[in-house]
């Protein structure tokens, strides 16, 4: 077996994601414990692995315009191979002889000469990236699909080009503080020492953020729970759902498992989180993750749809199932995996969660939906259908970034944070 190299890890990963339906934050992971690479190497496959995924649009784009037949029809492996060695070229400082060649040396004997001639070609005349604000051009510039830029500007309008671009960037690595024990100061001193220069969040306290790559758990404090990896939108969904000392609440779409381990802290030992997880080894990941950060939420496995849980309780979180745009700049595929005729889907189930979910509520009691992701088919329509159908739920409005609102949308351009949509409501009595 041939010894792995950055280049052939980024691959298997770029494969498997592109072409196999993986998703990038549990291939790359796996493609790096099986690898003996030394972190200069490991720091490389994964800028290879992201950014490939995060730009196959934009690099498709380029390569079509010297190939000879249609991306889609090619092979699979010729496919990823040239969106890795096209990456190379054309997003990073690699020479271009060592993009074309040292792609070309992982491609197998079917493969090899196509692959070679299109990355040749490529690299002595790159194209220009359109500079249009058009859907169609932030798409090819960003990687983002063109019908979500269309939704984007639905929302944004003059501010669609930034935001396309910031969803398409590599995202701060955001770590939230278990001030259940310890401080921020601590953990920002002892990131410090390690040689990590860590910024303070500036839409939650608790979170801090490094310039880093690679596993969270090398870092000081991960396994003495200091602190969650957690995005701030995800921190300030909780600050929304306000939990409060020796409350009952329930987070009825809990995996993995961040939000309620952050609102078991926050309730104590006289309060109570029941954490519920259709998906069982997303279940098991909530367990895992509370044990860790030294909290113990009531977890069990079912359908929000249909639940066995039985009120009353204090808070209740939705954070339902989504597309996840938002959150692409972690997980780069779903700039451009999810379709737009899946939406419609999405916005069913997150009206069943969501109507189903107020009925776990005291009278008085405060539900949140959030999504991390921005079209309105699965924001603002979700929550007009939930309202016509639960009379009882009254809107609140809430504190955030950009002030008082019923409604809150977080962007990456503007708050440094995942693109994230959230609003509360009253079950009234």
């Amino acid at each position: 077996m041939k010894p792995s190299s950055a280049r052939s890890v980024a691959f298997d990963v770029v494969f498997r994601v592109t072409e196999q339906g993986g998703y990038s934050n549990l291939a790359l992971p796996g493609a790096l414990r099986r690898a003996n690479l030394s972190p200069q190497d490991r720091a490389f496959a994964t800028e290879l692995a992201y950014g490939t995924i995060r730009r196959a649009g934009s690099l498709d784009w380029a390569i079509q315009r010297h190939a000879d037949r249609s991306v889609r029809r090619m092979t699979s492996r010729a496919r990823a191979l040239l969106r890795l060695g096209a990456y190379q070229i054309l997003f990073t400082r690699t020479p271009p002889h060592a993009a074309v060649g040292e792609t070309v040396r992982i491609a197998g004997p079917q493969e090899r000469g196509f692959v070679n001639a299109v990355l040749r070609k490529l690299s002595a005349d790159p194209p220009a990236w359109p500079e249009g604000d058009s859907d169609e051009d932030v798409a090819i510039r960003t990687g983002l699909a063109p019908w979500a830029v269309r939704d984007l500007r639905r929302e944004l309008g003059d501010e669609t080009g930034a935001a396309a671009e910031a969803l398409s960037e590599r995202a701060l690595l955001c770590l939230r503080v278990n001030t259940c024990i310890t401080g921020v100061d601590r953990v920002e001193a002892a990131l410090r020492e390690a040689g990590h220069e860590a910024k303070r969040g500036t839409v939650h306290p608790d979170c801090l953020l490094i310039d880093r790559a690679g596993d969270p758990s090398e870092l000081p404090g991960f396994r003495e729970g200091w602190f969650a990896v957690q995005d701030q939108a995800s921190a300030f969904v909780v600050a929304l759902l306000d939990p409060q000392p020796g409350e009952r609440v329930a987070d009825v779409c809990a995996g993995p498992g961040g939000k309620a381990a952050h609102a078991a802290c926050l309730v104590g030992a006289d309060g109570l989180v029941a954490a519920a997880e259709p998906n069982p080894r997303r279940a098991g990941l909530v367990v895992k993750t509370a044990r860790r950060l030294g909290v113990h939420p009531l977890v069990l496995a079912q359908d929000a749809r249909r639940t066995a849980l039985r009120g009353p309780f204090d808070k209740v979180l939705v954070d339902a199932p989504c597309s996840g745009i938002g959150s692409a700049r972690r997980r780069p595929e779903l700039l451009w995996r999810t379709r737009k005729d899946e939406l419609a889907g999405l916005a069913r189930l997150q009206v069943e969660i969501t109507a189903a979910a107020a009925d776990l509520l005291a009278p008085g009691g405060r539900l949140v939906y959030s999504v991390c992701t921005f079209p309105a088919a699965e924001t603002d329509a979700v929550l007009d259908s939930v309202l016509r159908q639960r009379r009882d739920l009254a809107p609140v409005i809430t504190p955030g970034p950009d002030g008082d609102a019923e409604r809150h949308r977080l962007w990456p351009h503007r708050h440094g944070c995942d693109a994230m949509f959230a609003a509360a409501f009253r079950l009234e009595g």
